[in-house]
């Protein structure tokens, strides 16, 4: 995150010192939206952002200052932005009320997530804002070979890649016309990448299988496990571990006795400050992994491999990057890369 920081910062000074270098935007800009053509006649002034994710990488983009208001927060921002995002009116900590959205008179809405501002948007559709002149825009991530129909997670038919994310960057970057801070952004994030991948070359742990838990309604219930073209998926694929389920569902609700069948030698457990359903608690997960005489057997159990991950680097979030770098540690401490 320090990296961030210091290359976005250095972005901008660079954009101080060279005044008309970087190309400006050249308005009205046309964007595709996931399936919608979005026309700015201007850089946005005003934003209310909808998902924790989205709103990172607008401050990751320095521009705090435009946004109004925020909602869906599984977590605390990251430490570089406490201070700003403490400045900014928290919406609801999950969905928000359409009428608090456009209360805030934005001339941007920014989703995270197609299903609060989609077709079937829990919190308003696209035409309803665009009724009252409101633009729209929902990360890449969440509609580019992405079926979101039943306003659950959704199934994703290819594998998530950081181009997506790299895409939303780079298309905020040229609505708010900062183009160099989301070059700046975009280099610092593939750098951290290959860092970590090269931190862990010649693992004795290639294609280890790992699961990701990110919760359970009931604790001994069937967990929502990252599927196989996820964003830990990604990651997985990335340091050369594999993924030990095989749908297409973004988060599958699967059973521990399935997921015995492939007896992963790593867990990777979702942290979070959200208490919505029994197993959020990473504690909690623990206690039921070491107690439940079917998942204590497990190589990863008995073995304590347990790997403790931000809730938002299990989500196609500019911190996928961290998810990639704290699994790369974790192999490493557990001896299982040379």
């Amino acid at each position: 995150m320090r990296q961030i920081i210091a290359t976005v910062s250095f972005a901008v000074g660079l954009t101080a010192l060279a005044g008309t270098g970087f190309a400006a935007t050249q308005y009205p800009l046309t964007i595709n939206n996931c399936g919608q053509q979005v026309t700015f006649t201007k850089a946005p002034e005003k934003i209310v952002s909808i998902g924790q994710g989205m709103t990172e990488v607008l401050f990751s983009l320095g521009l705090a200052d435009k946004i109004a208001g925020t909602a869906v927060w599984v977590g605390p921002v990251l430490p570089a932005y406490a201070e700003a995002n403490g400045k900014i009116k928290r919406l609801a900590d999950n969905d928000p009320s359409f009428e608090s959205v456009v209360g805030e008179e934005p001339d941007l809405v920014a989703a995270e997530f197609e299903w609060h501002v989609g077709l079937q948007g829990s919190v308003g559709k696209r035409e309803q804002f665009a009724d009252l002149g409101i633009n729209t825009y929902i990360a890449p991530a969440d509609c580019v070979a992405k079926i979101n129909t039943d306003g659950g997670d959704g199934v994703r038919k290819e594998l998530f890649t950081m181009d997506l994310i790299y895409q939303e960057i780079a298309e905020l970057s040229e609505i708010f016309d900062v183009k160099e801070r989301g070059d700046a952004l975009i280099a610092d994030l593939k750098k951290r990448e290959a860092d970590a991948v090269a931190s862990i070359e010649g693992a004795a742990g290639k294609n280890l299988p790992v699961v990701f838990w990110f919760s359970s309604k009931e604790v001994s219930g069937d967990a929502f496990i990252a599927g196989k073209n996820s964003a830990p998926a990604y990651i997985l694929k990335t340091i050369g571990a594999k993924n030990v389920v095989t749908t297409e569902e973004e988060w599958p609700l699967v059973g521990w006795e399935t997921i015995s069948q492939a007896n992963p030698a790593v867990i990777v457990l979702a942290t979070m400050d959200r208490r919505r359903y029994a197993a959020d608690d990473p504690q909690t997960k623990i206690d039921f992994l070491e107690n439940d005489p079917v998942t204590k057997e497990l190589d990863a159990v008995k073995n304590k491999r347990f790997v403790m991950m931000d809730a938002q680097s299990m989500n196609p979030t500019i911190r996928t990057i961290d998810g990639i770098e704290t699994l790369a540690a974790g192999i490493k401490s557990f001896g299982l890369s040379q």
